[in-house]
């Protein structure tokens, strides 16, 4: 990376600004042959595009692009024997987690049965009384049900004991999951994750849902070969790229590689609203025209994961599979309910951890690299929400520990944990695991969870303070702005932010929307939103246009605390991403603040 243009070497996030150091003859280059703006070749070099991977980038196409599901480990065995039993006329069942991948899998596999002529029954775990994970409770209840296959989605590749309590009920089971695979891998029929160690298709950004489509589309070509379809119609598989798009979305995996195709062919879908769960849920969240990514993992998920919140975890995977869309229209007004009541209780709760936490850093004199706070009052559904809000707050990963009462009366702790850049969660918490201080845990590098004996939580927690300690320069290395370019106000129009979202995006984890600094911004209005959120009008030094700009979050923050005491006239380097707002037909321009650093224009003191 070269040095910052801005200098600023600590933000008021304490981060330094790098800029990329790219190759400037290859974006040349590539600006030339294709015919880009020399800024988007620049941006597509910066993220690794090669010269012979721009069309595919750009243009992806599910003919020329999408990629061959039977190149995952052992997905053709499965798919000719799932046909093979399908045509056999046994009966299929589904279980699958209650988060959004969840519950768009089990939508996915739901339409794809349906489409065959049959009815899968699912079964969606109590987030509060059952937990993450396949039980065998649920797998008892489904047998009784007359299943003889089950498909579980979003889980069970480590959960040795369960799956085999379940082979031993007289279950064939599958696994569809794409969570980190350990050394002990569950004995079941079939397990397609792309985390496999002998899983080589690089498919391995895909979500849960992915992996679950890739599974019908190899199954629907075993049928096809096995000439189910002479006097059928096939399934519409096509149809379904739009849960596929949800769920990724919504699970914050990389959008890159084969996500990258599936969510703009699933944004594509999303726009003829077929389905009727997702138009009734965009009705409810006042949602006009083409749902955004923005909208999706905004308005769209928190709505769906609600339910498993308030002991309703089906609700999702119910609404996303209905055909009535009056139906669906109650399922989502009930969604509504519950997210609202969700928002009440979170709140609460968030506040009471600040308090907390506050009082920790207090006493330990500021030595607490990572934030770790248990309480018995607080909800077990909303602790990863709540991780999220301390994480944002404080700047270092955080966990928020819950408590719930096993089915034998124990009690057992359970915690959500969000990252930051430079530390994996997941892999925190496996090596707590290791050390047997955690029964289970795992997750994603930025996200994870575990469960635990609370008589364990104290020594828990030192180890997990000591091993982000000595991540720490890890931590500190990786605490950088990565700024893609400068841009100023009067520039910012609402075709250049279009051509971003065409030409980069979608954007998401792994491709970000691009890091823009605006260099010497004068602040002229500023205020206050629901208590936590700032909103700004921004303005070159020089004047001209004037752009709304946000800081979700803020309160309380160094950045939205010294833009405060600024007030308007402050001058500032302020970095983030541009957005385009929609409302009631009209498309403006605003700036999402990610970071920012005083700066001295001609005119204006710095801010201290």
């Amino acid at each position: 990376m070269s040095d910052s243009s801005l200098s600023v070497e600590k933000s008021l996030n304490g981060a330094r600004w790098v800029f990329p150091d790219i190759n400037e003859d290859e974006a040349a280059r590539m600006a030339q042959v294709y015919g880009l703006p020399e800024f988007i070749a620049r941006m597509l070099v910066a993220r690794g595009v090669t010269p012979e991977k721009v069309e595919e980038h750009l243009y992806p196409t599910l003919k020329k692009h999408f990629p061959d599901p039977l190149s995952m480990a052992g997905m053709k065995k499965f798919a000719d024997w799932a046909a093979a039993q399908f045509i056999d006329g046994k009966k299929f069942g589904i279980f699958a987690d209650f988060d959004v991948d969840g519950s768009t899998s089990a939508a996915i596999f739901k339409r794809f049965f349906r489409a065959l002529g049959v009815d899968a029954p699912f079964y969606i775990p109590d987030r509060l009384s059952e937990g993450y994970g396949p039980n065998i409770n649920a797998f008892k209840n489904l047998k009784e049900q007359g299943v003889d296959i089950l498909f579980v989605a979003d889980c069970g590749t480590t959960s040795v004991e369960v799956i085999q309590a379940g082979r031993d009920l007289g279950l064939e089971i599958v696994i569809f999951d794409h969570h980190e695979a350990g050394e002990a891998i569950a004995p079941a029929t079939h397990l397609i994750n792309p985390k496999r160690a002998d899983d080589h298709s690089g498919l391995e950004m895909l979500a849960a849902c992915g992996v679950c489509f890739m599974g019908c589309v190899a199954m629907n070509r075993a049928l096809r070969e096995a000439g189910y379809y002479q006097d059928k119609e096939e399934p519409p598989l096509k149809d379904w790229l739009d849960l596929v798009a949800l769920g990724t979305v919504c699970d914050m995996v990389p959008l890159t590689g084969a996500n990258r195709l599936l969510v703009r062919a699933g944004l594509q879908q999303m726009a003829f609203h077929q389905n009727k769960g997702l138009q009734a849920l965009c009705e409810v969240a006042q949602i006009e025209g083409d749902p955004t990514i923005a909208q999706i993992g905004w308005s769209l998920g928190p709505r769906i994961n609600a339910g498993s919140r308030v002991h309703k975890s089906d609700l999702g995977a119910q609404l996303l599979s209905e055909e009535d869309l009056e139906e669906a229209r109650a399922i989502a007004w009930t969604l509504e309910k519950c997210n609202e009541e969700r928002k009440a209780i979170q709140s609460q709760m968030v506040k009471d951890a600040i308090t907390k936490v506050e009082a920790q850093i207090i006493d330990r004199r500021g030595n607490m690299p990572l934030i770790f706070v248990a309480d018995e009052s607080y909800h077990p559904g909303l602790s990863g929400l709540a991780a999220g809000r301390l994480k944002d707050r404080f700047g270092r990963p955080a966990i928020v520990v819950t408590f719930a009462k096993n089915g034998d009366g124990t009690m057992e702790a359970r915690a959500s944990g969000r990252s930051i850049p430079g530390f994996s969660m997941a892999d925190a918490f496996m090596a707590a695991q290791e050390a047997g201080l955690v029964i289970k845990g795992g997750g994603h590098a930025m996200a994870g969870g575990f469960s635990a004996d609370p008589a364990k939580l104290e020594e828990l927690e030192a180890f997990l303070q000591n091993y982000m300690a000595e991540h720490a320069q890890e931590f500190e290395q990786a605490k950088q702005t990565q700024v893609d370019s400068v841009a100023t106000v009067r520039g910012a129009q609402v075709q250049f932010v279009h051509l971003l979202e065409t030409q980069i995006g979608p954007f998401g984890m792994g491709n970000e929307p691009p890091v823009f600094a605006l260099p010497n911004i004068r602040v002229h209005d500023i205020d206050v939103l629901k208590d936590k959120h700032i909103r700004l009008m921004l303005a070159d030094w020089e004047g001209g246009s004037r752009m709304k700009a946000m800081l979700f979050g803020g309160v309380g923050t160094p950045l939205g605390d010294t833009l405060l005491k600024a007030g308007r006239g402050g001058a500032f380097h302020i970095c983030g991403q541009f957005q385009i707002n929609r409302w009631q037909g009209r498309e403006s321009v605003e700036f999402h603040i990610s970071d920012g650093a005083p700066a001295m224009a001609q005119g204006a003191e710095q801010v201290a």
